[in-house]
């Protein structure tokens, strides 16, 4: 996503982010660009408890997104893995269109492929998972225009369908089984991650994923 953000909107001036929870994102952000305007928004106090400690210098304030400002003010927003746990989808996005000045814009990641879903989106309280078709067409259906759309933990789509197929007694038991990875098997997906990273800032894009990127602008 840092990627995405220099193609589309560097030089950075402001930044919100949607739902930052811990705020683990908002920190890679506010290092990659320590003179923006950077603001961190989450619902529930007990992230941004963890977000002030994180980030003592960062503005944050709790909000709900579906109550954003229509001020049209903001340069950038962005909301990752967000959008799949609000109801009113839709109407998240119509606000970011109008809380955006012009030639602003949003980046937004979600889960996809509904045939991925399994327990592991139940506990993490997801509503959806989205295809392409339907996330881009919310998004246009919001005003906005599309400048990327790509998949991404695509190496990993095979591993992560087997993974919630199998009907195993023992994932039936411990949902939680499919985030619990042996730390040489982690150190692994995680360079198979650096190798799709690269690929993508290549101009590589994958027809499947895992989660979905998207770069919109108002124009």
């Amino acid at each position: 996503m840092l990627d995405a953000i220099e193609k589309h909107f560097s030089p950075l001036t402001q930044f919100l982010e949607i739902g930052c929870g811990t705020g683990f994102v908002l920190q890679a952000i506010q290092k990659t660009y320590p003179h923006a305007e950077i603001t961190g928004t989450e619902l529930l106090e007990e992230g941004l408890a963890v977000s002030r400690k994180r980030l003592p210098k960062v503005k944050l304030e709790q909000l709900d997104a579906r109550k954003l400002s229509k001020d049209e003010n903001l340069q950038f927003v962005g909301a990752f893995d967000v959008l799949e746990h609000i109801p009113e989808d839709t109407l998240v996005l119509e606000n970011l269109f109008h809380s955006i000045r012009k030639g602003g814009g949003i980046i937004l990641t979600v889960p996809q492929h509904p045939s991925l879903w399994s327990q592991a989106d139940e506990i993490a309280h997801h509503i959806r998972r989205y295809t392409k078709k339907d996330l881009v067409q919310k998004v246009k259906a919001a005003g906005f225009t599309i400048e990327q759309v790509h998949s991404f933990v695509s190496f990993l789509v095979p591993l992560m369908w087997l993974s919630r197929k199998r009907k195993s007694s023992a994932m039936e038991k411990n949902p939680m089984r499919e985030f619990q990875l042996p730390g040489l098997l982690n150190k692994t997906l995680g360079g198979i991650m650096k190798v799709e990273r690269l690929l993508t800032k290549m101009g590589l894009n994958f027809p499947i994923g895992g989660s979905l990127l998207l770069v919109a602008k108002k124009t």
